[in-house]
């Protein structure tokens, strides 16, 4: 948001994922978050490595966001480090990818429903190998 965080990605993004817990329910203030999933090594820092902040509940992936302004920028595996995901609002153009998964559909709340999109739905965590091939979507 504040710019003090910039980054680039060397290939297409994977495709992008909904997720509905109830830890990014409370991290983003909405009804789940938007995430794209990065092709391994594709990710470069290019600004704001000072900025950049991190936070882990020690059950999950690790969160990081800008220490400035307070925005997410992405998330990342701490058990596979080619796992990286990117805030979809943190793209200052169209990422190129469409959502082609929901994970953690048992949490979403009431007053949002899961959207009736005809893409897979997960009622818990999605694991990276167990992923559907967006190409094979709509």
């Amino acid at each position: 948001m504040c710019g003090a965080v910039r980054w680039q990605l060397s290939e297409k993004a994977l495709g992008a994922g909904c997720c509905h817990c109830k830890r990014c329910q409370r991290r983003t203030g909405t009804a789940f978050s938007l995430t794209v999933l990065t092709a391994p090594g594709s990710f470069t820092l290019i600004e704001g490595k000072h900025a950049l902040k991190s936070y882990s509940a020690g059950d999950g992936w690790t969160k990081h966001f800008c220490g400035e302004c307070g925005s997410q920028v992405m998330t990342t595996n701490p058990d596979d480090p080619d796992a990286l995901a990117l805030r979809m609002g943190g793209f200052d153009d169209d990422p190129g990818v469409q959502i082609f998964f929901h994970q953690y559909t048992n949490y979403a709340p009431a007053w949002a429903p899961v959207a009736d999109d005809g893409l897979p739905r997960y009622p818990e965590r999605v694991e990276m190998g167990d992923m559907p091939d967006p190409d094979t979507l709509n």
